[in-house]
């Protein structure tokens, strides 16, 4: 496989995270589609790292920002649920028609 490849996979699965965000109206699946978005940014980063030869070995720097985009990528996962949990209990509803105010 060559760099194309990766490049080309990685952009299906962020052209798909991207329609899914712009027409699709449930928080969850909202949510979903970011975490595609973020799985691309990282397919990318990992296949330039892989293509990017030094010394004759791949490139460590872009796979150890992968490190950071999936810990960040966690993060936003613990912190998002935790909103929408919020939201439900409070509107019993997880579509965005329905969240139309953040007062407590």
């Amino acid at each position: 496989m060559t760099l194309e490849h990766y490049l080309i996979a990685a952009g299906i699965l962020f052209c798909t995270g991207l329609f899914g965000m712009i027409v699709r109206r449930n928080i969850l699946v909202i949510f979903m589609c970011l975490e595609l978005i973020l799985a691309s940014a990282t397919l990318t980063l990992v296949a330039f790292s892989r293509f990017r030869l030094t010394s004759g070995l791949p490139d460590i720097d872009a796979q150890m920002l992968v490190f950071f985009v999936i810990t960040v990528a966690a993060a936003e996962v613990a912190v998002g649920l935790a909103i929408i949990v919020s939201l439900y209990r409070s509107t019993q509803s997880v579509h965005m028609e329905d969240l139309h105010t953040l007062k407590g």
